[in-house]
This record gives structure tokens, C-alpha cells and sequence, in this order.
């Protein structure tokens, strides 16, 4: 199966009430096991990078690996732009075959948010590719994404049915308590539900997504600080908050920093208790495994995509 867009995974979420998995990727291992976990659950996927992963991987580099892994899977996979900061940078993934970009405008205001939505609209859905916008800002840091907490802003759900009829954007970033980063809270989770409830009950239709979602695994952090990390007082989105938001109008669901703790904390394990490698297979293969487990976990117990490809 080739490369697909959004829509028709976010048809049958929203009428099946789960949510699509958008794992972050930065290199092989990466792409590699979240396309497996995908394989073996059955589970429709998202692919995303950002600016900083383009940057680093270099697009022609990412786009090779993931065509190389759609020949030995057969769900449906998009790639996606995680979030654009530019229309150039949005018009360049669409041009290099993305089939869903995001443009992030949320750090604007409203109606220069929507004009530059509707810019990359109608370049992208001219070329079938399907367009994600953001209304509301979410606090944290990940990537180049840096928002401090007093400028973290909740969504307003009539300006959110404003914004999709005024741009045309096929699925809408809400900003309902969850924040970029590996310290999501510093004291008890919470999420606005309320806010997701006033939203969807204005756009039935429209998919959905929550940023800044990842669980923070607890065990992850705790094993990258075992072996040498350290990351103290880490905190996420409990899967309990995720598994009510799949539930419940989130098609959605993104995932970076999760990926990134598993990877690091096999590595650190290796490095730790067999200091003689220094082949990178050696320590890069657990990471991969460690990678698949917490994306199967997240399909299976957490997002409720398994079975649905």
C-alpha cells in the first residue's frame, strides 16, 4: 500500500471512537519500529516530522525510508509535517510528497493565523494533501516549539468553528491542558475535557488532535536515570487521560518525547552494563525493540487502534 492521507482514518475514528497514533521520526530505528508495531497491531499510523527532524535527516533521506517500509507493511500510513512554521517549509513537504502537513500559527493572532491556514489550504488541497492547523497555544519546549506557561492559551470553541469554516483546515490542533516536553505538570494532571466536549459538539466533523500527549512512561524515566540519565521530576498525560480523549472526539494523538526516553534508555543500559561495545547495532537494536514495545503499547491499550487498519 502506498502513502495516504488523513481522511479516511479519521472518518472511521471518529465514528469508531478511537484515535490514530502520530509517532515523531528521526531515523531509521525509529521509522522502522513504529512501522512494525503498526504491522503487528494492524493499526493505521501516522508518520510526522518536524522542521528539526527535516533538518537533521534531510526530507529526501526520511521520505526513502519511509517508502522503503511502506513495501513491507500494509496498513495505512501518512506522513505528516509536524508543525510547519512556515509556508515554505509547509509548500516544500508537499512538493516532497508529504500527504498531510501542519501549519502552526497558533504563536499569531486569530485572523493572521487564518490567513496564513488558508495560504497553505489551498496550495495543499489543489495537490490531494490534506492540512492540520492549530488554534489555542500549548506551553513546553520540544524541538522548535518553546512556549512558556503564562503564555499557554486553552482553545475557544466558537472561535475553533470559526477558524475551520474561515480556512478550510481538515483537522484542528485543541490546546486542552497538555504541553510540549518531558514536564507536561508539576502538580496533578488535567485535562479540559469540557473544552473537547464544546469543540466537538461545534465541529462533529472535524478530526481532532492533541499535541504534547505523551505519557512521560514513568519506567522509561526511571531507567534513563538508573543507567546515568538525568531527567528528574519528569511528568506526562496519564494513558487513563489519552484513553478517555480516543474515546471521546480525538482522532489524533501525538507522540515524540515517549520515543525518545525508550531509545535513550536501552542505549544507556547497554552503554552501562556492557562498556565494551561499541558497535552501534548492538546498542541501536534494543533501542529499536524498546521503540516498538511502547508504540504497540500506545496502539493496543492506549489510542485503541489495533484492528482498525
Amino acid at each position: 500500500m502506498g502513502l495516504v492521507t488523513t481522511k479516511e482514518m479519521f472518518e472511521k475514528s471518529i465514528k469508531e471512537h478511537f484515535a490514530v497514533g502520530a509517532f515523531n521520526v528521526n531515523n531509521m530505528e525509529i521509522v522502522q519500529a513504529i512501522l512494525d508495531a503498526a504491522k503487528e497491531e494492524n493499526s493505521p499510523v501516522i508518520l510526522q516530522a518536524s522542521s528539526s527532524a527535516i533538518k537533521y535527516a534531510r526530507i529526501n533521506y526520511l521520505m526513502k525510508m519511509v517508502e522503503a517500509g511502506l513495501e513491507e507493511t500494509d496498513v495505512p500510513v501518512a506522513i505528516h509535517l509536524d508543525h510547519g512554521p512556515d509556508f515554505e517549509t509547509c509548500k516544500m513537504c508537499i512538493d516532497a510528497g508529504f500527504t498531510s502537513v501542519m501549519i502552526d500559527g497558533s504563536k499569531y493572532d486569530f485572523d493572521e493565523n487564518v490567513a496564513l491556514t488558508k495560504k497553505v489550504v489551498d496550495y495543499a488541497h489543489e495537490r490531494g494533501v490534506v492540512v492540520e492547523a492549530e488554534l489555542g497555544k500549548l506551553a513546553g519546549i520540544e524541538d522548535d516549539v518553546n512556549v512558556a506557561s503564562s503564555d499557554a492559551m486553552y482553545t475557544d470553541p466558537d472561535q475553533a468553528k470559526e477558524f475551520v469554516e474561515k480556512t478550510g483546515c481538515d483537522s484542528l490542533a485543541i490546546a486542552i491542558g497538555t504541553s510540549h516536553g518531558a514536564y507536561k505538570f508539576k502538580g496533578d494532571a488535567k485535562l479540559r475535557f469540557d473544552i473537547l466536549q464544546k469543540v466537538k459538539e461545534k465541529l462533529p466533523n472535524t478530526p481532532i488532535v492533541l499535541h504534547g500527549a505523551s505519557t512521560v512512561i514513568p519506567e522509561l524515566v526511571e531507567m534513563c536515570n538508573k543507567y546515568g540519565g538525568n531527567i528528574p521530576g519528569a511528568k506526562g498525560v496519564p494513558d487513563e487521560m489519552l484513553r478517555e480523549a480516543s474515546k471521546n472526539g480525538v482522532s489524533k494523538i501525538n507522540v515524540d518525547t515517549d520515543l525518545r526516553l525508550a531509545m535513550t534508555a536501552e542505549i544507556r543500559k547497554v552503554f552501562a552494563e556492557e562498556p565494551e561495545v561499541f558497535d552501534p547495532r548492538k546498542y541501536l537494536t534494543p533501542a529499536r525493540d524498546k521503540i516498538k514495545e511502547t508504540v504497540k503499547h500506545k496502539m493496543r491499550d492506549v489510542f485503541l487502534s489495533s484492528g482498525k487498519a
